[in-house]
């Protein structure tokens, strides 16, 4: 294998066009060196516009081309295991988009094939490769706020197109898996801790049968609370805030700290036994290609990603129980 991963991307998503793609050419150990499409000749003009030398017609050409190490699967959320699964089969690495499956039980199997097969399996939450992350929980982990009681999380948007496939039940769409999956996401990696139990409330559309709005409460072993609220039809907002008995913690852009260019963590504290407030500016490097370089660089040493696929089984069970507390 050469020192730089050779990628291929299954579909020709917008996620992948706009920020994965760019992110894994402008990396330091990869290059997208092909694209597959149902239609070959819209795959051509979406590798014209890329720069990727090479479009295949199915995505089985895509994963049986030789010249290819890892796959980036950006396909809609019910498609995640079932092509994920098949990469693995063809003996490919594979980066999914979030969530990583479309349940539990779904992401369960998924990660016990790519483990009889030696093979890396990661779920693209690029958010948590961004070092604000890392600075906050440093802050946590010093005792800068005490002892966490409460995570207030919040991710939404009004989505453009009645006929996103982000509304599609079929699919697995919904506020939750889409968007709502990062206030999951943050608050089990703040807290260091899995949730116990979940008590929830959701709009599922008239027409789309998802979670169009959700809101849900985490609770964890060591007594922290999540809040959490997502949606996908609201004005668009990302917020976190990470509240302790001696002081609270606010990230103004914590899960798409790309789309501004300063960012800062907000800190108040008593901890030193007097009330203080912190504005603790943090480089802003892109996400996207510190994710890719993670995962092409465990392909080259053969290491574990930095976040396991172990992890996305824990994170699809929290979701999962917070869609059962909505149903009751």
């Amino acid at each position: 294998m050469s020192q730089r991963i050779r990628w291929g991307v299954i579909s020709t998503a917008r996620i992948g066009e706009k920020t994965v793609i760019p992110a894994i050419q402008h990396s330091n150990n990869g290059v997208v060196a092909a694209i597959a499409s149902r239609d070959l000749e819209k795959g051509r003009a979406f590798a014209q516009r890329c720069n990727i030398p090479k479009a295949h017609g199915s995505y089985e050409d895509l994963i049986a081309d030789p010249e290819i190490d890892a796959i980036y699967n950006p396909l809609p959320n019910g498609l995640h295991g079932e092509w994920s699964i098949k990469a693995a089969e063809g003996g490919k690495h594979v980066l999914c988009e979030k969530p990583l499956a479309s349940n539990a039980a779904e992401a369960q199997r998924m990660v016990d094939v790519f483990r009889a097969r030696g093979l890396l399996l990661a779920e693209a939450f690029m958010y948590r490769f961004h070092p604000q992350i890392a600075a906050a929980k440093a802050l946590i982990d010093d005792g800068r706020i005490g002892k966490i009681h409460l995570i207030k999380a919040s991710f939404g948007f009004s989505i453009k197109r009645e006929d996103d496939v982000r509304l599609s039940s079929a699919l697995a769409g919904g506020g939750l898996m889409d968007v709502g999956c990062y206030c999951v996401n943050i608050s089990r990696y703040m807290t260091g801790e899995e949730p116990i139990e979940a008590r929830a409330f959701a709009d599922f559309g008239a027409r789309s049968g998802v979670d169009e709005r959700f809101a849900g409460m985490l609770l964890f072993p060591g007594g922290a609370m999540a809040q959490i609220d997502c949606s996908l039809r609201t004005y668009f907002k990302q917020f976190c805030e990470i509240r302790g008995d001696h002081g609270r913690i606010v990230l103004e852009h914590p899960f798409r700290a790309d789309l501004v260019e300063r960012i800062s963590i907000q800190l108040w504290s008593d901890s030193a036994g007097q009330d203080e407030h912190q504005q603790i500016a943090v480089d802003n490097p892109n996400p996207y290609t510190l994710m890719a370089e993670d995962f092409a660089d465990a392909i080259l040493n053969n290491r574990p990603p930095r976040y396991s696929a172990e992890d996305g089984i824990a994170q699809m069970r929290a979701i999962d129980m917070l869609y059962a507390a909505a149903q009751k």
